[in-house]
């Protein structure tokens, strides 16, 4: 059985630099982009790209608020939320493999 188009795109994405950081970061809740770059130690051109990569797979949200000065934050939507849930889970696989070792 092979992976389906989308699945190789979500992995192709995760691969890049910084992905999995920002959406762990995004599963403590809803963030700003300057807080999301000062916990990650990104540049802003990486934390844009994998945000817009996020968007357009529909795992994150953007909001703006009508305020001066702007304001944008960013949350995980219910997709986002399994696809962190899915990296989670595979994280506890593998500590577990590494510890039965």
């Amino acid at each position: 059985m092979a992976l389906s188009k989308s699945a190789r795109k979500v992995l192709k994405v995760m691969a890049r630099r910084g992905a999995p950081e920002v959406l762990f970061a995004l599963g403590r809740g809803p963030s700003r982009f300057s807080d999301l770059q000062a916990a990650l130690l990104l540049s802003p051109r990486t934390l844009v790209e994998r945000l817009r990569e996020f968007h357009a797979l529909g795992f994150v949200e953007r909001r703006a608020f009508p305020e001066v000065p702007p304001r944008v934050e960013y949350t995980l939507t219910a997709k986002g939320k399994r696809v962190l849930e899915f990296f989670q889970d595979l994280e506890e696989i593998l500590e577990t493999r590494e510890v039965t070792r």
